[in-house]
């Protein structure tokens, strides 16, 4: 790849800067939802084929129910601030795995999953819509689409290393390559952080939006904390923050969250 085509990349990325609702952070988006919701749409299909549902009905009720609640905040948040293209490409769907991991996720494009796991942390209907609250966020605000930018941005940096190295020695070139290679990394990780500090954001004022207690996002984070015992990585090695952050982080922003739910007249 020649200079003139990284430079076109380049260009390509400083136009398709755009804001995240509620939050107003700037973000680089090159990926268009035609592009990367059938995909996703298709690897959840294939994740259903190949996992077994729960048969706890009463669960997998609770599940659908406050999934539904919150995406139907977001979704007439959505329609009422100019988004209606956006918001009729989401296919919202919830579904409850049978799986011990203490996790829950969400594809772009709306499709939730949470694993039977994670239930002992949320407790209650408000932990769920806590985790729940975070899942759509993920969605709402397209981290999977900024993250596929971010990769190209990635490799095109080191092809950028490689041109501008392309008349040094061997081993001036490794240095090069080896320091931009962790530095690139530390950055995503980084990157990652931010997106899941923005999802908590989020999360708290969508389910505020749908009549959930956002204190029990705090609470979740505390029980997290006291389930993980200490074993996590230094947070600067991590692609989410540390428990400690969120649960401070949580605790500043919910006055925001309320503030938020009030100006857009659905608290």
């Amino acid at each position: 790849m020649n200079k003139n085509v990284i430079y076109f990349f380049i260009t390509v990325l400083l136009y398709s800067c755009s804001t995240v609702p509620i939050t107003e952070r700037k973000r680089v988006n090159i990926v268009d939802d035609a592009q990367i919701l059938p995909a996703s749409f298709a690897q959840y299909d294939n994740f259903l084929k190949e996992n077994k549902l729960s048969t706890d009905a009463k669960m997998t009720r609770e599940i659908e129910n406050v999934g539904l609640r919150i995406s139907k905040s977001v979704d007439r948040f959505m329609r009422a601030n100019g988004m209606t293209e956006e918001a009729n490409n989401y296919q919202w769907e919830f579904k409850l795995v049978d799986d011990n991991q203490m996790n829950a996720w969400c594809l772009p494009g709306g499709k939730v999953v949470f694993y039977t796991g994670i239930l002992p942390i949320c407790k209650n209907t408000d932990g769920i819509a806590a985790v729940m609250g975070h899942e759509i966020a993920h969605a709402f605000a397209k981290h999977g689409q900024e993250r596929m930018t971010s990769s190209y941005g990635q490799q095109l940096g080191g092809m950028a290393v490689a041109i501008g190295t392309s008349g040094q020695n061997y081993e001036t070139q490794m240095l090069w390559n080896s320091i931009y290679g962790i530095g690139s990394q530390v950055g995503m990780l980084a990157y990652s952080r931010t997106h899941e500090t923005e999802a908590d954001k989020l999360g708290m004022v969508f389910m505020i939006m749908a009549g959930y207690d956002a204190e029990e996002a705090i609470q979740l984070w505390k029980r997290m904390k006291e389930n993980s015992k200490g074993e996590a990585p230094p947070e600067f090695l991590s692609t989410h923050p540390s428990n400690d952050t969120r649960i401070d982080d949580l605790k500043k922003y919910l006055p925001v969250a309320r503030m938020h739910a009030r100006e857009y007249g659905i608290e």
